[in-house]
């Protein structure tokens, strides 16, 4: 998908404005929501629950995914870092070897005699005290040799029994990774499947199910009187990261991805404030654990809100109410409400910590 330019990302923050404004993001809802709900509309609104119930587990499932994949690159860049390590002790031994085997050969060549009979053959003064000198000089080196020596195949073992327990890790973590993809995989394919059934129409309907929930949840949320204590300006980076996250608006939302073309909820912040010169955890529950928490009345545009009590998703905060975000497979990147899901609460990149 073709790239939008920074201008248009803008106009795109103005034209939320513009709609919380009037009230079509956050509008009160319309009466025909109060009418007798038409035939099949019951069984519409299970299908519905069901579907999002299964992007909801596939979404924590995702976060499992993620982390696992963190924790192989660092388990994977720790056992290069520790093979770099065993190389150079391996080198370090070979000479202290070598030098070992140097000194044998002079005490050989010397006769074998011990440091303390040469001395005492000497009537020399002078060439008594060198040979004493000399002596200790060389009973230091040997000692020094062979120290090392010992240390360094003692670090040697403790690198081999490292790394092997570093790999038996790694796989572990792969292992983990692999079943947590096959899990997302499942739970994907059988909301897709369940999706796929529907007609025409029907996904028509459950679209607007699924856009009004989310209107009279953000209706409920505004009706608090909340925006009222919000009127934060948003940072210089703030404004960086919602350029970024506004020009992803309509990509394709695909589990695991970080862009450029396609996105996950978390890919899309972790993106556009990596681009605001912020970098920040891969996950939403990462997002949610590491980055400082701000009180919803202080939130400012360009600050993460995090939803539901697992932490399972995250959207941008744009101001007067809005938000943009990766909804789910079969979705795009969009503007939606703040309150249109269930907010665990905000987090806040560029807060000086």
């Amino acid at each position: 998908m073709e790239r939008r330019n920074v201008g248009r990302g803008a106009a795109v923050v103005c034209a939320a404005v513009v709609l919380c404004a009037t009230g079509a993001l956050a509008g009160p809802v319309p009466a025909a929501y109060a009418d007798p709900a038409p035939a099949g509309t019951r069984d519409l609104e299970e299908v519905r629950k069901k579907i999002d119930g299964l992007y909801r587990r596939a979404e924590r499932a995702t976060d499992a995914y993620n982390a696992a994949k963190e924790q192989v690159e660092r388990q994977q860049k720790d056992i290069v870092k520790l093979a770099k390590n065993i190389v150079s002790t391996q080198h370090e031994r070979k000479e202290l070897r070598r030098r070992a085997g140097s000194l044998a050969s002079a005490q050989y060549r010397g006769g074998g005699l011990p440091a303390e009979a040469k001395l005492m053959l000497d009537k020399d003064p002078e060439g008594f005290l060198d040979h004493a000198t000399l002596a200790r000089k060389g009973q230091h080196a040997v000692r020094g040799v062979l120290a090392r020596l010992a240390r360094t195949e003692s670090d040697l073992q403790g690198y081999a029994e490292d790394a092997t327990a570093r790999w038996e890790k790694l796989e572990k973590e792969r292992k983990k990774k692999a079943a947590a993809k096959k899990d997302i995989e499942r739970k994907i394919d059988a909301a897709e499947r369940i999706e796929s059934r529907l007609k025409a129409a029907e996904k028509a309907r459950l679209k607007k199910l699924e856009e009004d929930r989310a209107r009279q949840a953000q209706t409920k949320w505004l009706d608090s009187g909340i925006l009222a204590d919000i009127g934060g300006t948003a940072s210089a980076a703030g404004k960086r990261a919602i350029s970024y996250a506004t020009e992803q608006i309509g990509k394709d939302y695909v589990w695991g991805a970080e862009g450029p073309d396609t996105f996950d909820c978390s890919g899309l912040t972790m993106r556009a404030w990596e681009s605001a010169g912020h970098p920040i955890p891969r996950t939403s529950q990462e997002q949610w654990r590491q980055l400082p928490h701000i009180d919803i009345e202080d939130m400012r545009p360009g600050d993460l809100i995090i939803y539901h009590e697992d932490a399972s998703h995250v959207g941008m905060y744009l101001g007067d109410g809005a938000i943009v975000h990766a909804p789910r497979p079969g979705r795009q990147v969009t503007l939606a409400g703040a309150g249109s899901m269930r907010i665990l609460g905000v987090v806040r990149p560029d807060a000086k910590r």
